[in-house]
């Protein structure tokens, strides 16, 4: 079985910048992912990133503004967020998927990820 802990999150005003992260453990992951949730929308694609770091995709709210990496070596996965405004305020959840995806817009879809993290709330002020 395969655990996701995500950790980083807190209460920032608009402009600041925050650095989620997503421990794995258990068994070998492949490529993962971030995804958000604010209060009465539906779980929103943030960022996701392929097994070896080489592929990264973005929503178009975020990009330019957060950087996904990751570390295999520390079986971490983090997302840098800058400018970060009132719009970005939602429960972030890290993401997983038990093999490696090939297709590019398959990275995208929650149903791509077998594994999930309990999430970490991010609330931005204005």
């Amino acid at each position: 079985q395969v655990q996701l802990v995500e950790s980083g999150g807190g209460l920032v005003q608009a402009g600041d910048s925050l650095r989620l992260s997503c421990a794995a453990s258990g068994r070998t992951v492949y490529d993962m992912g971030w995804f958000r949730q604010a209060p009465r929308k539906e779980r929103e694609f943030v960022a996701a990133i392929s097994w070896t770091g080489g592929r990264t995709y973005y929503g178009d709210s975020v990009k330019g503004r957060f950087t996904i990496s990751r570390d295999n070596a520390k079986a971490t996965m983090y997302l840098d967020m800058n400018s970060l405004n009132p719009e970005d305020t939602a429960v972030y959840y890290c993401a997983a998927s038990s093999g490696i995806t090939l297709q590019s817009y398959r990275f995208k879809a929650v149903a791509t990820y077998d594994y999930w993290g309990q999430g970490t709330q991010v609330t931005v002020s204005s």
